[in-house]
């Protein structure tokens, strides 16, 4: 069963990842200001998960396939690692898609 866990970074705002039950991060948010703000980020990855349209396949500069989860209004929630290969970049999103709707949220704050 996958996690959530929220962190707070140097500058002081708040992230989360998904972590597959293997705990693998399998999902990384953007900065929030708030932790109600990172919660609320992490509601929407649990409800926009659901839908594959909600998923942008895209390739870096360097050809790696990777992945970006965006909010119903077009705002990205979460990207992904940089993946081998466009079948590993499908096996993340399946992941993300299994784990996040059951997912619980953890915290490390220290």
């Amino acid at each position: 069963m996958g996690s959530f866990v929220i962190s707070k970074r140097k500058n002081g705002e708040f992230q989360f990842v998904l972590k597959a039950g293997n705990g693998q991060v399998i999902l990384a948010s953007e900065g929030y200001t708030t932790k109600a703000a990172c919660e609320n980020g992490i509601e929407s990855v649990k409800k926009n998960s659901q839908d594959d349209k909600r998923f942008d396949r895209l390739e870096a500069k360097n050809g790696k396939p990777y992945f970006n989860l965006k909010a119903t209004n077009g705002q990205i929630i979460g990207n992904s690692e940089m993946y081998e290969s466009v079948a590993a970049r499908e096996n993340g999103i399946a992941s993300v898609a299994k784990n996040a709707p059951d997912a619980d949220v953890k915290e490390d704050l220290e």
